[in-house]
């Protein structure tokens, strides 16, 4: 229904940015594994979003955001020289995820913004539904 698109928007972004920050809740958990099941360093993982455009005859552009794939970056990784760490090679260094703590913290801020932005968004029409209902009542 019409009415309810101004949600339906809202409530893709809430979903594609609360995914956002588990992704980088895990890319920083993940900041000094130097040894992971496939082998070398944990490799950073980003979203990449789109337009969803399921509905585009239906309902028209603008219904909202969705997640296409968690992609790894492919930055290469971090490398310290360590030569007594168990994961070191043959020249003494380790290599370490592509995981930068502070680009993790400002793109952690930018999605919960927009987080708090398309809660307001979903508060808003909230509070205009009611409204309308109260002058219907009236």
């Amino acid at each position: 229904m019409l009415l309810f698109r101004p949600i339906d928007t809202a409530g893709s972004g809430l979903t594609a940015h609360r995914l956002w920050m588990d992704v980088i809740a895990e890319n920083l958990a993940n900041v000094n594994t130097t040894r992971t099941p496939k082998g070398g360093p944990y490799v950073r993982r980003v979203p990449l979003f789109s337009e969803r455009l399921d509905d585009f005859m239906r309902r028209g552009p603008g219904d909202g955001v969705r997640v296409v794939e968690i992609a790894e970056d492919d930055q290469p990784p971090r490398l310290a020289y360590e030569p007594d760490h168990p994961d070191a090679d043959a020249s003494g260094y380790v290599a370490y995820p592509n995981v930068n703590v502070v680009r993790e913290m400002a793109d952690m801020m930018v999605a919960s913004r927009a987080y708090e932005a398309n809660l307001a968004i979903v508060e808003s029409a909230k509070t205009m539904f009611n409204g309308a209902l109260e002058i219907l009542r009236g």
